[in-house]
């Protein structure tokens, strides 16, 4: 099996939801005992959100790149970043080690592709609603983004950073959420990406009229998937 290395604390609630995800993956597949190989450094969040206030990427880009190190060095055969926004850094992350760094967007994109989808909306933090670093990386891939417009952005990002970032979950958020996956439905999203690891915490599919795709999710089964090919292949039937 290989080592997961988890770069986390952005925000620690989905971070948990990644550690919780990927153990029941690995032991629904293997059975009993079984969990998975995890090397994770958590980064105080607060640091973080400084960074990002200030614009001050090239910072975040160091204090990741750093945590990315540490995994590494713990055992880490493969990176990830338990967020889609700080994949705005994940160059600098990917710059500083060698092992791979399993990028969110790619995983999103795939999983668009394979359900026939090339339109979808996103709800996310401004940045990545923004800004090209993710939404670029899906159209490469032949994903169409759409986003809200201004007023429901600046509404999505706020619900992000001040309730749910901080443990808190709000009925009254939840159904505006709803409320933008329908007006993005309207425009044309064949689903709607949730591409901010927290969101999951606070959608209900039931409340949506498309799919939701949850990135935290995809990600973290994805990483499940590097591994436990590599338990295959060191205990296949040509090994001793």
């Amino acid at each position: 099996m290989h080592t997961t290395g988890l770069i986390g604390g952005l925000s620690w609630y989905s971070t948990a939801q990644y550690y919780r995800t990927i153990n029941e993956e690995t032991q629904r597949r293997l059975g009993g005992h079984g969990s998975a190989e995890i090397a994770m450094r958590s980064v105080d969040f607060a640091a973080v959100r400084e960074h990002q206030l200030r614009d001050d990427w090239p910072a975040a880009g160091r204090m990741l790149a750093a945590a990315g190190r540490d995994c590494e060095a713990a055992g880490a055969d493969v990176l990830l970043i338990c967020s889609n926004l700080m994949h705005k850094v994940a160059d600098d992350v990917a710059a500083a080690v060698t092992v791979p760094v399993l990028h969110i967007a790619d995983i999103v994109a795939a999983e668009a592709l394979g359900r026939g989808l090339t339109a979808v909306g996103l709800l996310a933090t401004r940045w990545v609603m923004e800004e090209p670093f993710y939404r670029d990386r899906l159209a490469a891939a032949g994903v169409r983004c759409l986003t809200p417009g201004a007023e429901d952005r600046a509404m999505v990002d706020r619900v992000i950073f001040e309730e749910l970032t901080q443990g808190t979950v709000r009925e009254e958020s939840a159904r505006a959420y709803a409320r933008v996956v329908a007006d993005l439905a309207d425009a044309g999203a064949q689903a709607v990406v949730l591409a901010c690891t927290e969101i999951e915490l606070l959608l209900r599919q039931e409340d949506c009229p498309v799919p939701l795709i949850d990135s935290m999710a995809l990600h973290a089964l994805a990483a499940v998937d590097l591994a436990l090919a590599a338990t295959v292949t060191s205990t296949g039937p040509d090994r001793p």
